[in-house]
């Protein structure tokens, strides 16, 4: 059989359009297995697949074919993120790369071809003796998790491009399932008195450094949405009086804009902080900086929360983190929105994410509820 034949693949095709969508040559090989390779996008991407298709075909047919399962993993990954990446998100390809290259640093993968389950897990093993984020941790269950998601998809790709026979097998961590932590709606009272505890932002004309902070948390904690997502809101996608603001697919992990609808209550806030600057929520100090800040804010209100993690403890353990207050969000209003509505407002890929914060305002608010209440307990409460 010497068929080759030129393609894109429809879903990059409806994705990022034809003129960015890579080129592809599909072949049969000797074996009868099927085989294809990315040639890049555009014109160029067009012609070098034609030449590739001719090319294999007269190996083919010569029989001088060579196997492709020679491929080199830098090679591959070079033409993956070459053709891939640039149709992902932002954020989903920066994660990509991360665990691309902790695979690279711990497993050194020579032939993509020779890539196994042992090499898999030879890596996790690997990861879970790192050192996590925080000083005396290490890597957690759920980061590897992540991590191997990404490649599994990755090996997808290798096996569709006829580099590998077969995906490996992925054993993923046993992730403990502990009720997340979202700040509570006492705390969130407190905190929000207390402001005024710090003295950044301090260069926004006619807005007051309590007033910028309120409109974070308020914002933040009535629609659900990333602090990255907050501070990279514009004031050309705010409509005050339409009440509406618009997240870009650039600046969120849901790749995909969003007009969301803003409660009035986020409105009013939004108001005592109206400047004609770019950005709604300007902040001109680093990341760093922002999260300091809104611990001392926290530890100004008396926020003191426990830490059962075996690590060396910092001021981060015991104070809410900006996603909190996100998980604030999903949980409280997880009974009062149809899954839907929920996984809309979330920007939740996958409904499976949206499902554990429903499960975790049942487990709050119904548990209770329906026990079994001996009768003579039930005379008692009377």
């Amino acid at each position: 059989m010497s068929k080759t034949w030129t393609y894109q693949d429809p879903k990059q095709l409806k994705k990022v359009g034809p003129d960015k969508a890579s080129w592809y040559v599909g072949w049969f090989d000797p074996d009868g297995n099927k085989r294809g390779k990315s040639c890049g996008p555009g014109s160029k991407g067009k012609l070098l697949a034609d030449k590739e298709a001719e090319k294999i075909k007269a190996q083919l047919i010569t029989g001088t074919y060579e196997a492709t399962d020679k491929k080199t993993w830098d090679a591959f990954r070079a033409e993956y993120e070459e053709s891939l990446l640039p149709g992902l998100g932002v954020r989903t390809g920066e994660e990509i790369k991360a665990a691309l290259d902790h695979f690279d640093r711990l497993v050194k993968p020579g032939k993509v071809g020779t890539l196994t389950t042992a090499r898999i897990d030879k890596f996790i093993t690997a990861r879970r003796k790192e050192a996590g984020k925080k000083r005396g941790s290490l890597v957690s269950p759920a980061t590897i998790n992540k991590e191997l998601r990404h490649l599994r998809a990755v090996l997808a790709v290798a096996v569709e491009w006829g580099y590998l026979k077969v995906v490996p097998k992925f054993r993923m961590e046993k992730v403990p399932k502990k009720l997340a932590r979202f700040m509570t709606g006492e705390h969130f009272a407190a905190v929000y008195a207390a402001c005024d505890a710090v003295a950044r932002p301090a260069d926004i004309p006619n807005v007051t450094v309590a007033d910028w902070w309120r409109g974070v948390m308020v914002f933040t904690y009535m629609t659900g949405w990333r602090i990255s997502e907050v501070l990279a809101l514009q004031r050309a996608d705010l409509d005050l009086e339409g009440g509406y603001a618009i997240t870009l697919a650039e600046d969120n992990k849901g790749d995909r804009d969003e007009r969301v609808k803003l409660h009035q209550v986020v409105i009013d806030h939004l108001k005592r902080i109206a400047t004609f600057g770019e950005f709604v929520f300007p902040w001109n100090h680093n990341k760093t900086t922002l999260y300091n800040d809104f611990a001392t804010i926290q530890e100004a209100a008396k926020i003191h929360l426990p830490c059962t993690k075996k690590h060396e403890h910092t001021r981060f353990c015991h104070v809410y983190g900006f996603h909190d207050l996100r998980r604030a969000f999903a949980t409280m209003n997880a009974a009062r929105l149809t899954p839907d509505a929920l996984q809309a407002l979330m920007r939740h890929k996958s409904y499976s994410t949206t499902q554990l914060y429903i499960n975790m305002a049942r487990q709050i608010d119904d548990a209770v509820n329906v026990l079994h209440v001996p009768d003579v307990l039930k005379r008692d409460a009377k």
